[in-house]
């Protein structure tokens, strides 16, 4: 038997509809190469992992007892997958036309590119944000969806953490970034081995962040493909689910900047550590009030 020219890995929890959509474009766009696809189901109780019978024997069905996060469940895929070339995408996620081939062009122009990402949008067309620089302290002030940046999107700061598909042409197919979303990329599997896969004491978010940075650290490139696209629904979730998300994010983004920011100084710690306690707090209490997404 023959390896695969490609493996795609999709982590499911409770995504329902949404996994069909996501594998059909799958099977869609990777139509006429060697493929294999993976789903990793952590324990959802909404039946959608029973979708994956409908793709045949390409697509192959791993349940997990417990919801192990994003990142375990990645390379559970890996370890169950053998193609040089690996898509990652979220079960809400769907590539749109042409965009794999894009995104293969450009992680196969040089050795040294270790993951290509496309421009990722809402259902409405705007951009998700998910081409990005390094965070730092002013990212917590600015992030995408912080009132400093709605209030003054003009400002070099509320722009440098976040990469605009216009921004990042400039008549190049492609550019390098700092950090590129997990919700879709397309990597070479011998820089993630090199690496160890995705780090698992993230459970949900920031797995991405320490990603990329970890690929650089090793002189792997990281580039941003805006001329390809991929649609990200952003999952509503139930009020106890969407708390469990917030705390989940605050843990994870104290354990990148621990480690990547502030691993020599403990006072620096401290105060991440208290001022992300204060963020995670304040943002529970607003779940009573806003509608649910999954951006931070």
């Amino acid at each position: 038997m023959t390896r695969p020219d490609v493996s795609a890995i999709v982590v499911n929890y409770n995504a329902g509809a949404e996994l069909r959509r996501a594998l059909r474009s799958v099977a869609d766009e990777l139509g006429p190469a060697d493929w294999e696809a993976v789903v990793i189901d952590n324990a959802s109780v909404d039946g959608s992992g029973d979708i994956v019978g409908e793709f045949g024997p390409r697509v192959r069905l791993l349940r997990n007892e417990r919801n192990v996060g994003f990142a375990r469940g990645v390379n559970q895929g890996l370890a169950a997958t053998s193609a040089p070339l690996v898509l990652v995408m979220n079960p809400d996620c769907r590539l749109m036309e042409g965009a794999f081939a894009s995104l293969r062009r450009e992680l196969e122009h040089s050795e040294s590119c270790a993951m290509t990402g496309p421009r990722i949008l809402d259902p409405d067309g705007s951009e998700q944000g998910n081409a990005r620089g390094d965070p730092d302290m002013f990212t917590g002030l600015f992030g995408r969806t912080t009132l400093l940046r709605r209030a003054l999107p003009g400002l070099p700061v509320s722009r440098r953490n976040v990469i605009s598909a216009a921004a990042a042409r400039k008549g190049k197919t492609s550019v390098k970034v700092d950090w590129l979303s997990g919700a879709c990329i397309l990597a070479r599997r011998a820089a993630l081995h090199a690496v160890q896969g995705f780090d698992e004491r993230y459970f949900l978010y920031w797995e991405d962040a320490d990603l990329c940075r970890r690929l650089r650290s090793r002189g792997f490139e990281v580039r941003y493909v805006p001329g390809a696209t991929a649609v990200h629904r952003v999952g509503q979730s139930s009020r106890s689910a969407r708390a469990a998300a917030i705390q989940a994010f605050h843990e994870s983004a104290y354990l990148y900047y621990a480690t990547h920011v502030a691993a020599h100084s403990w006072p620096r710690r401290l105060l991440a550590r208290t001022l992300l306690s204060a963020r995670c707090w304040l943002r529970l209490r607003r779940t009573r009030l806003a509608a649910p997404t999954d951006r931070m």
